[in-house]
């Protein structure tokens, strides 16, 4: 296969369906990019991020010789996208301790309702 897993490869989306988009590479190879593999966020329809026609730039993610089909993403090169973003090392943020739980609610709530009576009645 001319195409390996992390490439950056150029095509031209040809059809959209609900559970992905269908592109055309060099050499008479065809891929899909899954509808998780579009953006980090929810994707309810595809043509709000590519149309047919469209020039796109991808990644490979998986190559199938035997049938020249390739899987692809989009999200992979977005800026936004954190599936590959680097940590801080050494680093915890660290929660302040608190007391929390149904029970700090329950001892509280009284208070809340008197206040919130008293402002409506404000």
């Amino acid at each position: 296969m001319i195409y390996k897993p992390g490439q950056i490869v150029e095509g031209k989306i040809t059809g959209i369906q609900p559970y992905g988009a269908f592109v055309a590479l060099e050499h008479h190879v065809s891929g899909l990019i899954h509808i998780s593999e579009i953006s980090d966020g929810f994707v309810k329809d595809i043509s709000k991020f590519v149309n047919v026609g469209d020039s796109v730039k991808l990644k490979v993610l998986e190559c199938d010789e035997k049938h020249s089909h390739v899987k692809l993403s989009l999200k992979a090169l977005q800026k936004t996208h954190t599936r590959n973003r680097c940590k801080p090392v050494g680093h915890k943020p660290s929660l302040p301790l608190m007391d929390i739980g149904f029970q700090s609610i329950a001892e509280h709530m009284n208070e809340w309702i008197k206040e919130a009576k008293e402002n409506i009645l404000k």
